[in-house]
């Protein structure tokens, strides 16, 4: 039976101690690429808009019923936050006069629509839109069969998606479909009546300074070398 000598001891310690090094610089390049991750400065203020069929109001931002009885309207929104839930803004849809579904009487009919909701994020100069087809039909006080598909699903990063410019390493994620609740909805919870928030995730790409990546490359080339030498002895 052989027994490693001292100097391949020494060699298997040498060896040890520079994979731990390694270890330990890889983990702190993630740790601090993970601390850069900053808040992202984004908004939906300006571009988004219906178009299609109806009647179209308030700068683009409010449709119409066939039968101007009631309305759908878009609450832009914006924000300064890390990766999170974001909240893309939010649909009103409103009818005064609209009865119930049971007693039948008032009713009002939206015919299908698109949707477009810019994003444009300030951080990384650059922007974006979710394009919705919306589907209408006939909505009462406590009955509304509009939904919304939206395409595409993610904006970003780099240019995916992007109207202008690049994300960088930001994504938006936004749910689909977004389904528009009746006009009575929310009333007795606190909630805005007929209110429906589009939501969605903001997310970033963390990755390692090209430095650190170099430095963590240059050691495991160092530690491959050396593992060949000493198979070679």
């Amino acid at each position: 039976m052989e027994f490693p000598n001292s100097e391949d001891n020494r060699k298997n310690m040498k060896l040890g101690r520079l994979i731990q090094i390694a270890l330990i610089v890889m983990a702190v390049s993630v740790m601090a690429a993970s601390a850069n991750a900053t808040a992202i400065t984004w908004s939906t203020n300006a571009g988004s808009l219906f178009t299609g069929a109806g009647t179209i109001q308030d700068g683009g931002l409010q449709l119409v019923s066939t039968d101007g009885l009631a309305t759908l309207t878009y609450d832009p929104t914006g924000s300064s936050n890390p990766p999170t839930n974001i909240n893309l803004g939010d649909f009103q849809l409103t009818c005064a006069t609209c009865t119930t579904e049971a007693v039948g009487t008032v009713d009002a009919v939206f015919n299908s629509f698109t949707f477009q909701i810019e994003v444009t994020d300030t951080t990384d100069g650059a922007t974006g839109i979710f394009t919705g087809i919306g589907i209408g039909g006939t909505v009462w006080s406590d009955v509304s069969p509009i939904s919304i598909t939206w395409s595409p699903l993610v904006l970003g990063p780099g240019t995916n998606n992007a109207l202008t410019n690049s994300f960088c390493l930001t994504t938006y994620t936004i749910g689909s479909p977004t389904i528009i609740v009746a006009p009575n909805s929310g009333t007795g919870g606190g909630a805005n009546a007929g209110d429906t928030t589009v939501s969605g995730i903001l997310g970033t790409t963390a990755t390692p300074e090209p430095a650190t990546m170099a430095m963590v490359g240059g050691l495991f080339i160092g530690l491959a070398a050396l593992a060949r030498k000493r198979r070679r002895s």
